[in-house]
């Protein structure tokens, strides 16, 4: 089997070239894509709990804690407890953490025009059809089901 030719090695090589583009606009504003993704999950107006980000990036709990770390640094965001538990934190965005979201949300819209001006309407849609349902015979862990 050539691995040209198989679903996973098109997906890795893909999403490879999309996070390499990705990192490349966002060290234009010193940061980088994971970064640059965490301001788009993060709740403009209430924050974001620190337990519901990782998940929702598909990020590990390390990756994650290092990344807000650093956007902690740069003064893109800050923590604050949650007021009803105690142990839980919010994650919110400081008024330069907003900026760089707007930078963040029109590369990722500027991505997507992109492609849609290069792909016909009805091949995007099979697109998606065809990672929905890869990612439900994942879930359904129907792949390796030993």
């Amino acid at each position: 089997m050539q691995k040209e030719k198989t679903i996973d090695h098109a997906l890795r090589a893909t999403w490879q070239a999309v996070a390499k583009t990705y990192n490349e606009q966002a060290a234009k504003h010193e940061s980088t894509m994971a970064m640059a993704m965490a301001l788009l999950y993060i709740d403009v107006e209430n924050g974001t709990p620190s337990t519901a980000l990782g998940p929702s990036m598909g990020m590990e709990a390390t990756s994650l804690s290092r990344t807000l770390n650093s956007m902690e640094e740069k003064g893109l965001i800050f923590r604050e407890r949650n007021p009803e538990d105690g142990r839980g934190v919010f994650i919110k965005l400081t008024p330069l953490g907003i900026e760089k979201r707007e930078i963040s949300k029109s590369s990722v819209y500027k991505f997507n025009q992109t492609v849609k001006e290069h792909i016909d309407p009805e091949k995007i849609e099979h697109f998606f059809e065809v990672t929905d349902l890869i990612n439900d015979l994942i879930c359904q862990k129907s792949i390796f089901n030993d």
